[in-house]
């Protein structure tokens, strides 16, 4: 019997398997890559198309851009030849019939000017070019015209028509990013502008009138200060780079705490606590100094006493945590919030809604500065770091900056 048995799982196994596969095949049709569908597969191929065409164009329209994308583009309507212009010329060319680019550009002025799309015929004296019609879609961006997409094929076709507005289109928005993000560095550009015009007038008067008291009484230590003043403007007025690493950043509040200690001594009294794996973490230029500077102002405003500021970075997993915290005079609440929120600045809180601004934009909203403070009780300052974050890197070198 189990012979019998054995012998029968053995002639309805290759059974088995090759209805099995029969109906794998009938169920998906091959060379789909089990996405589905052929619907689902095309599908899929149009968003990836569109996926590699659109980052190139987030730099803008250019030369180099335009030549990146416009293969993609011509994939994504199966055209002959495909194009991409600005208001003067001819970007890029992909596909045949080159020779046509100063006739189509000619054609362009009409619907440059007016942002209406166009088709019409091409004549061509060359037998075997399938050049011979081309869709003129405009590339918009805020009602202004920036250049078009030009769709070339053998004949007329409403579908190509309808198909070339829509990818325009798309351009269209991909371009309108790019501005939006050049608007975003032009603002974050200006925040650093005003907030280095916060710091410098009083910052650089004191910081000179400290040094100049050392001149005659102490003058190796007037020197000292001297290269600590110029270590610190030299970070503060570079023109290079929107971001900066952890490392960097606290290296020069080193030399703004070490100027600040010749002016106030034994009243000011900081502590520091660095986790050296936070040190590479990258961060917006000149947004950690600025909290520290409100620190010294709050802990020494209205108190006899010493100001006890403590400075902490730690790893809190894909984040760096880093918290600076005061024990002088605090501040209402409400009057906190109407300084974040712009509608009061006072000399007291410089560069808070500076730096918290810049942080939500380029973090996100849930990233903005966390501050507990009350009247009397100092206060505290949470500042969250992803450790990366897309767009966001530093070329800064990396110091050795640890210690308690």
């Amino acid at each position: 019997m189990s012979g019998f048995l054995a012998g029968l799982c053995v002639a309805v196994l290759p059974l088995l398997a090759a209805g099995f596969w029969l109906g794998r095949r009938t169920a998906r049709p091959p060379g789909l890559g089990g996405l589905g569908t052929p619907v689902e597969h095309a599908t899929f191929r149009t968003l990836h198309t569109a996926s590699l065409a659109a980052p190139p164009l987030r730099a803008g329209l250019t030369e180099e851009t335009a030549g990146k994308s416009a293969p993609r583009l011509r994939t994504l309507l199966g055209t002959d030849a495909l194009c991409l212009t600005d208001d003067r010329r001819v970007l890029a060319w992909d596909g045949v019939g080159a020779h046509h680019r100063e006739a189509i550009m000619e054609r362009l002025a009409g619907p440059l000017d007016t942002g209406r799309g166009e088709a019409f015929r091409i004549d061509c004296a060359t037998p075997d070019c399938p050049v011979r019609w081309a869709v003129v879609a405009p590339l918009t961006v805020d009602d202004r015209v920036h250049g078009a997409l030009v769709a070339c094929a053998p004949g007329e076709s409403a579908v190509l028509v309808r198909a070339a507005a829509e990818v325009a289109r798309f351009v269209s928005v991909q371009l309108e990013l790019a501005d939006l993000d050049r608007s975003r560095t032009r603002l974050i550009e200006a925040e650093i502008k005003a907030l280095r015009a916060q710091i410098s007038p009083h910052f650089v008067y004191n910081s000179l009138a400290v040094i100049a008291s050392f001149v005659r009484t102490d003058p190796e230590r007037a020197r000292e200060l001297l290269l600590e003043f110029a270590d610190f403007t030299r970070y503060s007025f570079r023109r290079h780079g929107d971001f900066t690493t952890l490392a960097d950043e606290l290296h020069a509040i080193e030399h703004y705490l070490a100027l600040v200690r010749a002016r106030f001594g034994d009243r000011l009294a900081v502590t520091l606590q660095i986790a050296p794996e936070v040190l590479p973490v990258a961060l917006p230029f000149l947004c950690l100094q600025p909290l520290v500077e409100n620190a010294v102002k709050h802990g020494l405003e209205g108190k006899a006493g010493t100001c006890r500021i403590r400075i902490t970075a730690r790893d809190a997993g894909a984040e760096a945590l880093v918290v600076i915290e005061d024990d002088g005079a605090g501040m209402d609440p409400r009057l906190l919030r109407r300084i974040l929120a712009g509608e009061d600045s006072p000399s007291g809180g410089i560069g808070l809604s500076n730096v918290d601004d810049r942080l939500r934009q380029v973090y996100g909203d849930d990233h903005g500065l966390v501050l507990e403070t009350a009247p009397g009780a100092g206060m505290k300052i949470t500042v969250r770091l992803p450790k990366y974050q897309p767009g966001v890197h530093s070329a800064g070198r990396l110091g050795n900056l640890t210690g308690d």
